[in-house]
């Protein structure tokens, strides 16, 4: 083995050599990096347009269309202005939008949740209308329709959780009635997979799937999503029936719960900080992940882009095909419209 001698330290009190031995890699991992052909043909994961599901936030009124100040491109738009976004969502290639409701006035009874005529509802109906193969993915949640923000009914102060069953339910019915795909419970009340089962099947929606928000952490990431569905709590927080960011293996028990009860989907949410819940879902379930890839996860990368501190393209890519490397199957991301772009 050959040797090499380094030259003296360039000080007047260490003139010291050092040997140091030449070593051969036995195995060069730079060869199938070396150029942009080889990379693609080796590379593992591949993020494709079909996995990403686009959120539109749909407001009452006509020619409106809102900048949300926390999240860059993204808008609070009436069902006019959100059917010409979903027509450039189209022409990209995007295969699926969740609709996500802002009523014009909330109750004590999220009545705007579950009425024939709710903006969701309404919303769902003329996008058929126009794309009738469009996955229209409909949020069955009660907080951005409450007077209290909360996502249960609300008694003493206590968010109830059976009562608030039958209105999830309620709505999960009257969403699939409009012509929604999917629905897509995010209120983390105990037993209510269950619940929009039983009430779907029971009349004739045994055929839609259910998309359950199973892991979904009371994180710190949502907050410009409240600004956006006008949704935050007017007392308290939500971490009565949200998860502790720290509990992993109760993730794990959420989503199993969520499968018994008859979920087709599996969701995680937040997903950049839970891509270790990801990854244990995947081992555990051979049933479609998705993740959501939420508000603050969005606007941290708008804003550091915005001030020139990263390459916005390069970052998300890597964020996006993360997700998909730990395991998830589908991504929610206000970013899909600009991936859409960018994978042509």
């Amino acid at each position: 083995m050959k040797e090499i001698v380094s030259p003296a330290r360039d000080t007047e009190s260490d003139n010291s050599t050092y040997v140091l031995p030449r070593v051969t890699p036995t195995m060069r991992m730079r060869r199938l990096r070396a150029k942009a052909p080889l990379r693609a043909m080796v590379r593992e994961t591949h993020l494709r347009v079909e996995q990403l599901i686009y959120p539109f936030f749909i407001v009452e009124g006509t020619n409106i269309k809102k900048p949300i100040s926390s999240m860059p491109g993204i808008h609070q738009q009436s069902i006019d202005e959100m059917l010409k976004e979903a027509d450039e969502a189209v022409q990209l290639g995007l295969t699926a939008v969740l609709l996500f409701g802002i009523p014009s006035s909330k109750d004590s009874q999220a009545s705007g949740a579950w009425s024939d005529n709710g903006i969701v509802q309404r919303a769902t109906r003329e996008l058929k209308k126009r794309y009738p193969d469009l996955l229209v993915i409909a949020d069955t949640c009660l907080c951005e329709y409450m007077d209290h923000g909360h996502c249960g009914l609300v008694h003493d102060g206590k968010i109830l959780n059976d009562p608030s069953l039958e209105i999830l339910a309620r709505s999960a019915v009257s969403q699939a009635a409009a012509g929604a795909d999917i629905i897509a419970p995010s209120d983390m009340m105990d037993g209510r997979i269950a619940a929009i089962r039983a009430a779907l099947d029971a009349n004739g929606f045994e055929n839609i799937p259910i998309m359950a928000y199973s892991a979904k952490f009371s994180s710190g990431l949502y907050g410009p999503f409240r600004e956006a569905a006008e949704s935050a709590p007017q007392f308290g927080d939500r971490n009565s029936y949200q998860m502790d960011p720290a509990n992993g293996r109760e993730a794990l028990r959420e989503v199993l719960l969520d499968i018994e009860e008859g979920a087709d989907i599996v969701m995680i949410k937040p997903a950049l900080p839970y891509l270790d819940v990801i990854s244990q879902t995947r081992e555990l379930t051979k049933l479609p992940i998705a993740a959501y890839n939420v508000s603050g996860e969005y606007s941290m990368v708008k804003a550091a882009a915005a001030n020139g501190w990263i390459d916005e393209k390069r970052v998300v890519m890597e964020c996006l095909t993360g997700i998909v490397r730990a395991g998830a199957d589908m991504i929610i991301t206000y970013h899909a419209k600009d991936v859409a772009q960018w994978l042509k």
